[in-house]
């Protein structure tokens, strides 16, 4: 693709999320949301192979239904009460449909389907952007309303968001399909508190998008797209494959890094509201902690019988690692924040 065109895309991803972000009435918002989806098309089908158009295909018409039912149900919404204000939404019918909109954009279960599928058939870095940058406009739209939604529907989806994400990466070979199946599971995280606690929402967002980057950044750099690759990255970068190893034991929510900060301080909110609520996601967290051990056991304990059939790279070849050290990092060094968090 020419970098032109790439950056005339790019900048119409980010000007999209920005719309969305800034905007206060429910045209604006779904002009960016469309926006957002129309730049991203020509960048997951680049690499013209009849698999990323298929993946572009399915994301473009899943969206689509997705922006045609919210806009609905504005319609609606305006309709009744004659606002397009995004904090006005009184009436009930609208609501779920609005919901269920949102659902189907962030991929929350039972609207998930689509998302380990469509992440298969692309590249690393557009799966990059489509499990981070592409959750951020949904999730302000959420996050606006979540005064409103119902919170039994909200908790409900967020349970089997968690138990879907855990019970779906747990054999799973392909490393794009298990980030995908972990975005399902944090975001199921993000949906059980987003009504008692929108802030903790939004730390759970930033702390799931750091360790997101650092960890397609690492796949990246390694090229691995399966478990078999990954389990001879030690040949190609010692130092990166020891930290890999605490990035994963992050995504799964273990002391002392970062990613136990989230999941500590949702469920001190939620066994304030409902302590099934609260065991049940506690359990279903243990699910996705067993596929991030199980990486981590296939990238330190074992290596692959043939590992000539993995891009081998010399071991001393200097690359430009600083983002990736920055992102790691952050992604495994925040829990000493956690007291001004609980202060907010």
């Amino acid at each position: 693709m020419s970098p032109y065109a790439l950056s005339m895309l790019m900048s119409s991803l980010s000007t999209g999320t920005i719309i969305v972000m800034t905007s206060n009435h429910w045209f604006l918002a779904w002009m960016g949301l469309e926006l957002n989806t129309l730049a991203i098309i020509p960048i997951m089908s680049k690499m013209h192979h009849p698999r990323s158009t298929e993946a572009a295909t399915k994301y473009f018409l899943i969206q689509s239904m997705a922006s045609a039912l919210l806009l609905f149900a504005t319609m609606l919404n305006a309709w009744s009460t004659g606002e397009w204000t995004i904090i006005n939404m009184q009436t009930q019918i609208p609501m779920l449909m609005m919901t269920t909109a949102l659902m189907i954009k962030l991929a929350i279960a039972p609207f998930h389907m689509w998302i380990p599928d469509i992440i298969q058939g692309l590249d690393l870095m557009t799966c990059l952007i489509l499990s981070t940058w592409q959750k951020i406009a949904p999730m302000t739209l959420m996050i606006q309303l979540s005064s409103e939604m119902n919170t039994t529907l909200l908790m409900f989806m967020g349970l089997l968001s968690l138990l879907i994400g855990g019970w779906g990466g747990l054999n799973q070979l392909q490393l794009r399909k298990m980030m995908a199946y972990s975005s399902i599971a944090h975001l199921g995280w993000m949906i059980i508190v987003v009504s008692y606690f929108p802030t903790l929402t939004i730390l759970n967002l930033i702390i799931y998008l750091l360790m997101t980057t650092s960890m397609f950044l690492m796949m990246m750099n390694f090229s691995s797209t399966n478990m078999n690759k990954m389990a001879s990255s030690w040949m190609k970068n010692l130092t990166i494959t020891s930290t890999m190893l605490i990035i994963l034991m992050s995504l799964g929510g273990l002391p002392p890094t970062s990613g136990f900060m989230p999941k500590w301080l949702i469920l001190e909110e939620v066994v304030k509201q409902n302590i099934p609520v609260a065991s049940m996601a506690a359990m279903s967290a243990l699910l996705s902690l067993f596929f991030y051990i199980r990486l981590s056991y296939a990238v330190s304990l074992t290596t692959t019988p043939t590992p000539m059939n993995s891009k081998l790279m010399w071991r001393l070849k200097t690359k430009p690692y600083q983002v990736l050290s920055m992102m790691i990092i952050i992604s495994t060094m925040l829990l000493p924040i956690s007291p001004p968090m609980l202060n907010v």
